[in-house]
């Protein structure tokens, strides 16, 4: 169905939702339909939330993590393990890992390494924690990008760029999720399975408070990434 045929006011209303991520021309369509026939009330507080979302929040100019107050509550908290920071690339996977008890604090890069798509690491907060991490204090990073080729690509990059920080570096464990069976789990869930094999029976190492097993970040043994980014 053609915009043609709404109002000015709906068309204006459509063309800003299909700039959303996720939505297409005819889920923007349907929503806009949907706010249309909204009670006056009801309508309004939505169009108010949205105003003051804009106008209150900031990113943290600690960790870039989206927030009303600066620091961010997470920064703010003195419970926190300052030397263990988790590096995300948005505020939503900030938000998943927090639900597993993590107890250190964060770093939002605010996106992943992108060349096809002209991101390159100027446009994340790559430099806002490379200060973090020279100012000291912080014994351990890790990097908690997603399992795409973006995310592999800007965790290989900031191996590179901290790796001579003198800083431990460790890469979140992948593999086959528990409840899973194993003849309906992809292939490369399973070679990172099997690649990220540990011992049965063994003590296991020593973990930092909210963090990994220090020597489990699936790199070499001294320390170096197991590939260079593009970046370099």
């Amino acid at each position: 169905m053609g915009s043609g045929v709404y109002t000015e006011s709906v068309a204006s209303l459509i063309d800003e939702l299909k700039r959303l991520p996720g939505i297409g021309p005819r889920t923007a369509e349907r929503l806009a339909s949907h706010v249309a026939g909204l009670p006056k009330d009801r309508a309004l507080r939505l169009a108010d939330a949205i105003r003051d979302v804009t106008r209150s929040v900031r990113p943290c100019s600690e960790c870039a993590n989206i927030t009303e107050l600066d620091p961010c509550k997470i920064c703010a908290d003195s419970s926190r393990d300052r030397a263990l920071i988790c590096v995300v690339e948005r505020t939503r996977d900030l938000h998943a890992i927090e639900e597993s008890g993590y107890r250190g604090v964060y770093h939002v890069l605010s996106g992943a390494l992108a060349p096809l798509d002209g991101i390159e690491p100027r446009d994340l907060t790559v430099e806002q924690l490379l200060s973090r991490v020279r100012r000291g204090g912080v014994a351990e990073v890790i990097l908690a990008t997603t399992p795409s080729f973006e995310g592999e690509q800007t965790a290989l990059y900031l191996a590179e760029v901290l790796g001579p920080m003198g800083v431990r570096l460790s890469r979140i464990a992948r593999g086959i999720p528990v409840g899973t069976q194993l003849e309906f789990a992809n292939r490369a869930s399973l070679a990172d399975a099997l690649d990220g094999r540990r011992e049965v029976g063994a003590a296991e190492p020593p973990r930092r408070r909210g963090g990994r097993a220090p020597n489990d970040d699936g790199r070499p043994e001294d320390g170096s990434p197991k590939e260079s980014s593009s970046w370099s």
